[in-house]
C-alpha cells in the first residue's frame, strides 16, 4: 500500500506541476504544506473510518444495532468535521504561498486528479 500511494503521490505531482505552473519558489513552499496536509487526510480517513469500512464490507451491516448506528454516524460526522477543519487549515497556509487564482486551480486540478485516477483504475479493472 505504502509503494502505490509513493506511485500516486508522483503522479500527483507531475500533475499538479504541470496544471498550476508552479515557479520554483512556489513549489519549494507548496509542497511540503501539501505534503503534510495530504498525509493528515490519509491518515483521518484510514484511521478513524477503519472499523466503519470493515463492519460495511464484511456483511453485517444487515445486523446493526441502532446504538451501533448511532455510533458510527457521530464518527462519521466528527471525521468529516476533521477533514473540514484540516483543508481549511491548509488553506489558510497556503494563501501566503499561492496566488488565489492557482489556489482556485488547485481544487480543479484535485479534482481532475481523482476523476483521471479513478478513471484508470476502473478501466484496468475492465481490462481483467
Amino acid at each position: 500500500m505504502k509503494d502505490k500511494k509513493e506511485q500516486i503521490r508522483s503522479l500527483k505531482v507531475a500533475f499538479f506541476t504541470t496544471e498550476l505552473d508552479f515557479t520554483t519558489n512556489e513549489a519549494e513552499k507548496f509542497w511540503p504544506l501539501y505534503n503534510t496536509f495530504d498525509d493528515n487526510q490519509f491518515e483521518l480517513r484510514h484511521n478513524k473510518m477503519k472499523a466503519f469500512s470493515r463492519r460495511m464490507n464484511d456483511g453485517s451491516l444487515d445486523k446493526i444495532t441502532e446504538k451501533e448506528a448511532t455510533y458510527f454516524l457521530s464518527q462519521i460526522e466528527d471525521t468529516e468535521e476533521e477533514l473540514f477543519l484540516l483543508r481549511k487549515k491548509f488553506m489558510q497556509n497556503v494563501k501566503s504561498v499561492l496566488p488565489a487564482v492557482k489556489i482556485v486551480k488547485l481544487k480543479k486540478a484535485e479534482e481532475d486528479f481523482n476523476r483521471k485516477l479513478l478513471q484508470q483504475y476502473r478501466n484496468k479493472n475492465l481490462k481483467k
